[in-house]
């Protein structure tokens, strides 16, 4: 019987060595231009996903394109390593479409000509889609490919769910996972499309905010008056909308709404003590985009406010003159656009129902309110309890120089929580993306050292899975 741990070491040496060739492979398909959002570059979508197909059927992955409405996504499959239910069966999901370059004039290369820049902190991939996604998503391709080429089989049987649409808000995502369900459907998720700590510290998040969003326009008299007239007798919707705005928080910085909090748990206090012991120093960080004291919920945290807390935040205000000079009016209508992240088992519903009813109760007589409503997709939170998270966790802590850590995210990854929703999995949240990679902006980059590292990191995280005593 082979020994694990001599087999394991076989296959990171094989990632060291051939690490030319997995970037090689890497920059073949950042050259591709698989914008999403832009019809024109929808040929070039089609040629990342048959780039793919070829490149997953040379390791041996039954692989297919599927087209759908929009851009094809891109499935494949192994029976290997786990057809008699001893291991368990592994989904990935990544997406290989890209933002859009705009201004191309802030790059300081073509973003579709990758290249390796030499930087203060180490050399990195310089492209657009270098960090997301292409490279995160090729950290894992590579890992199969070394386990294949080493012991000639993968460790866990493999399913492969590679999206083109993630930048476009994924129009055709939800009628595809419905209609593939039965085949996508897996023990475990596996997610690339998260980060670093930093540049030592590997993180699996285990829990994603939910989103509930809303346009409010409030409507007072038929059309703008003048202030001289008016100003008084007649109700500014502006002053209406400036009290149901001022009235969202109290002086502790809680969300008022009636029922808010329902559903909303404290963190475990080993999590709390994890997180405290990422040494985050709370006053830097708020310095780095000018300010100086946390105006959230008293007593609580910055990383727990931004990864366990829920927020209402008023994302923009309009209403009146607002070019230069003074028009002295009394609108006839104000605006305002918010968000509300969700955390725990908040229901999105009865969020935007409270809001709702928290603006009504502070609409007087001659003024009304509609809305235009965004999202509505509740939080997600592993269940970190499960067996495959802490073996993923040491397998992580076992290639970096610090030791993983369980962490939150203050933003959304959609696809986490249809993964839950529709296929009824959890999923490993683990990538290798740093803070600095300027993701959606000019000059995007991934550290070689993520993708190196990254690639070894899945080599380590499958042959743990693949253990007969990590499966679920």
């Amino acid at each position: 019987m082979s020994d694990p741990t001599a087999t394991l070491d076989r296959v990171l040496a094989h990632v060291d060595d051939h690490l030319d060739d997995a970037t090689a492979r890497l920059f073949e398909l950042l050259r591709i231009e698989s914008i999403s959002t832009d019809p024109a570059y929808a040929e070039a979508c089609r040629t990342a996903a048959d780039v793919l197909v070829a490149d997953l059927a040379s390791i041996g992955f039954d692989a297919s394109r599927r087209d759908t409405t929009g851009h094809p996504m891109v499935v494949g499959h192994t029976p290997e390593g786990g057809a008699d239910g001893s291991t368990p069966h592994v989904l990935f999901y990544g997406h290989y479409d890209v933002q859009p370059v705009d201004p191309l004039a802030l790059w300081h290369r073509p973003p579709f000509e990758p290249a390796i820049d030499e930087t203060p902190d180490g050399p990195v991939i310089r492209a657009r889609g270098a960090a997301d996604d292409k490279g995160q998503l090729m950290t894992f391709v590579e890992a199969c490919r070394a386990w294949k080429a080493v012991t000639g089989s993968l460790p866990a049987r493999i399913s492969l769910f590679f999206e083109g649409e993630e930048e476009s808000g994924s129009p055709s995502l939800i009628p595809f996972m419905q209609a593939n369900a039965d085949e996508l459907r897996a023990d475990i998720a596996l997610v690339c499309d998260t980060g670093m700590w930093d540049t030592d510290t590997p993180v699996i998040s285990t829990r994603l905010r939910g989103m509930v969003g809303e346009q409010i326009t409030i409507t007072g008299p038929s059309l703008d008056l003048h202030s001289g007239m008016y100003g008084g007798p007649a109700m500014n919707p502006i002053r209406v909308l400036n009290r149901i705005l001022a009235d969202l928080h109290d002086d502790q910085g809680r969300v008022t709404l009636d029922g808010f909090y329902e559903g909303v748990e404290e963190v475990p206090d080993e999590v709390l003590a994890q997180w405290a012991g990422l040494g985050m120093d709370e006053a830097e960080w708020l310095a780095a985009v000018g300010l100086s004291q946390p105006a959230g919920e008293t007593g609580r945290t910055v990383l727990e406010q931004v990864w366990a807390r829920p927020t209402a935040e008023v994302n923009g205000i309009s209403g009146g003159y607002t070019g230069e000079g003074f028009k002295t009016v009394l609108p006839s209508k104000a605006q305002a656009k918010l968000s509300f992240r969700l955390v725990g088992t908040q229901d999105p519903d009865k969020v935007r129902a409270a809001w709702r009813a928290h603006v009504q109760a502070r609409l007087p007589p001659d003024c009304t309110a509609s809305y235009v409503e965004k999202d509505g997709s509740p939080a997600t939170v592993m269940a970190t309890d499960r067996a495959e998270y802490e073996t993923a966790r040491r397998a992580l802590s076992d290639e970096w120089p610090n030791e993983a850590v369980f962490a939150g995210s203050g933003g959304s990854i959609p696809v986490v929580g249809h993964i839950k929703r529709l296929l009824d999995m959890d999923s490993l949240l683990i990538g290798f993306g740093l803070d600095d990679d300027a993701i959606h902006s000019p000059n995007e980059k991934y550290a070689m050292r993520s993708f190196h590292k990254g690639i070894r990191s899945w080599v380590r995280v499958l042959g743990a899975l693949g253990r007969p005593t990590s499966a679920p």
